[in-house]
């Protein structure tokens, strides 16, 4: 056991991104490329099984569990943390690269947790190296990276606090299908899923993400809700909850998504859309449904990491971030370009990895009888094509030229977009690549003539309503007010004006007992003052008579009563 866990993939990186910060030039470039692939022949020397058998107090900590689910997760991360290196080969960042190294690490770490507890250790690490990653974005980054810790932060405290209650209840610290009998069960689901960008607390994503580096992006896309997805695939698979949630979270994320001017923001808010796609999956809950659903993730990491990369070259050589601002760059950046029309089609098209994982969750509602369920997924999987595939490309390479003095993207930028195409190429034109990783055993073939055609005709059906609603969407472009107004908005404003508003109700209260206790000192110096009345010199004789004066008035009051 002690081998296995010497041999922990995330310990490695972890490891690795540590010594990363203390390298720099080629040596920091071989190590980063180095270190995914021997994570990733670690991964796949050891056998499946749990391992560890740590005593903690009364519980035992498997720090290593290797299943067909945890694998397939820690080897898409593993692919996208390699990729994304030789993308981020030209970043100049100290932070950056040592941070998504921890951050993927801890990922990995959490896929392979076979216990609550690490699983908690390993979630927190997480939130710390993606926080890194962003900070490193520059001194406009920081203020999001803030407000990312602090949800981030918050969630994992919801977890604990389910975490620690699902224990004192007589719940099992192993990780394993939890159900959802009891306020601490809840807590648990409630920290999943902030990671995963649940409304009311997903703004996080959009707010952060973009504004990483042209690089930090790439990597955030990868492991957060991804783990998200994985964790509540291995604790809440079948809860029907989940189904209403993971759609409201596309639709949320889809209009969103078709307003936002930002292109990479754009990216963000499709990132919810799909992320509660695979929500809605994980409700459905049939062993089809986690396929779909695990086979879905590794699709999305995959293109839209294509789409991030190819939006972060646009900003590396125009400087520029919003629809508007760009256009026109098909001819100063045909490749580029033609990675980025791939990663669009690839959400869905045939022969992409896109087409043969939604599929197979679309299949599993239909199974299901859940004919709603179906149609909205429907819609999202058109909607989203339409926001985050053919928004992107037209308006940013096709749209009206601006004066941008733009070159073709550098060298490692182009082999990170062709690794990631050609990944997707290879597990759509031949799906048993990935199908045969799935958690459970399938029998699906994506390439039916039907599919095929009415796949084809939702596409076409999907740019023909862009192209009619072109001009409309120009005019719409700008940025909603989403809920996280409320506490970066909204709510410092009604704190000053509470604070204000109490000051000046208190300085008058204040001043109000000053003038009276001025007042009572005023008849105080009156009456015993130097000059008052009680400390004047009397003569003998009256204090006599006034002695005389108070015995009378005594021998009168004793004699009455």
């Amino acid at each position: 056991m002690a081998a296995e866990l010497f041999q922990h993939p995330g310990g490695w990186l972890i490891l690795g991104g540590i010594v990363l910060a203390f390298v720099r030039g080629t040596p920091r470039a071989v190590l980063s490329m180095a270190l995914p692939v021997l994570a990733l022949g670690l991964l796949w020397g050891i056998a499946d099984g749990v391992y560890g058998g740590v005593a903690f107090l009364d519980f035992r900590l498997d720090a290593l569990r290797v299943d067909r689910l945890s694998r397939l997760f820690a080897t898409v991360f593993l692919l996208a943390l390699f990729v994304g290196s030789i993308y981020a080969i030209r970043q100049q960042s100290r932070i950056e690269l040592p941070a998504a190294f921890v951050y993927g690490g801890a990922a990995v770490g959490a896929v392979l947790a076979g216990d609550l507890l690490t699983l908690f250790v390993f979630w927190e690490l997480m939130a710390i190296g993606s926080t890194l990653v962003i900070w490193a974005g520059g001194r406009e980054a920081y203020p999001a990276a803030m407000r990312y810790l602090m949800v981030h932060l918050f969630g994992g405290v919801v977890l604990m606090a389910g975490i620690t209650g699902h224990l004192a209840g007589g719940g099992s610290l192993r990780f394993e299908a939890i159900a959802l009998d009891g306020l601490p069960q809840w807590l648990i689901l409630a920290g999943f899923l902030i990671n995963a960008g649940a409304f009311p607390l997903g703004s996080w994503l959009p707010d952060a993400y973009p504004r990483a580096s042209w690089s930090g992006m790439v990597f955030l896309s990868a492991f957060t809700t991804k783990t998200a997805v994985y964790v509540l695939m291995r604790g809440f698979p079948g809860a029907e909850i989940l189904i209403p949630i993971g759609l409201f979270m596309a639709g949320y994320g889809l209009i969103y998504a078709l307003v936002e001017n930002g292109a990479r923001r754009v990216l963000a808010y499709a990132i919810i859309n799909q992320v509660g796609f695979m929500v809605a999956g994980i409700g459905i809950g049939s062993e089809m449904a986690l396929n779909g659903v695990a086979a879905h993730a590794f699709a999305h990491i995959v293109y839209k990491a294509l789409l991030l990369m190819a939006m972060g070259a646009v900003i590396v050589q125009t400087g520029k971030r919003d629809c508007t601002e760009l256009g026109g760059l098909a001819r100063q950046m045909p490749v580029t370009c033609g990675f980025a029309i791939f990663g669009a089609l690839a959400m869905s098209a045939p022969l992409t990895a896109g087409f043969i994982t939604k599929s197979l969750v679309l299949q599993a509602a239909a199974d299901a009888h859940l004919t709603w369920v179906w149609l909205g997924m429907m819609v999202i999987a058109a909607g989203v094509f339409l926001a985050a595939g053919l928004k992107i490309v037209v308006f940013v390479f096709f749209g009206a030229p601006r004066d941008l003095d733009a070159t073709e993207a550098p060298a490692s930028q182009r082999w990170g977009m062709r690794l990631l195409a050609l990944m997707s190429l290879a597990v759509g034109c031949y799906p048993p690549l990935l199908y045969d990783l799935l958690p459970y055993a399938i029998d699906y073939q994506p390439y039916t003539g039907s599919h095929v055609v009415f796949q084809l005709q939702l596409l076409l059906a999907t740019a023909v309503v862009f192209f009619l609603m072109r001009d409309r969407l120009t005019q719409l472009l700008g940025s909603l007010r989403d809920i996280d107004w409320l506490y970066r908005s909204l709510g410092p404003r009604w704190v000053k004006a509470a604070v204000h508003t109490g000051s000046a109700k208190l300085a008058e209260a204040g001043g109000s007992t000053l003038r009276g206790l001025g007042s009572v000192l005023t008849g105080i110096r009156r009456h015993h003052g130097t000059s008052g009345v009680l400390a004047r010199t009397w003569p003998s004789g009256s204090m006599v008579l006034w002695v005389a004066i108070l015995l009378l008035m005594y021998l009168v009051l004793y004699y009455i009563v």
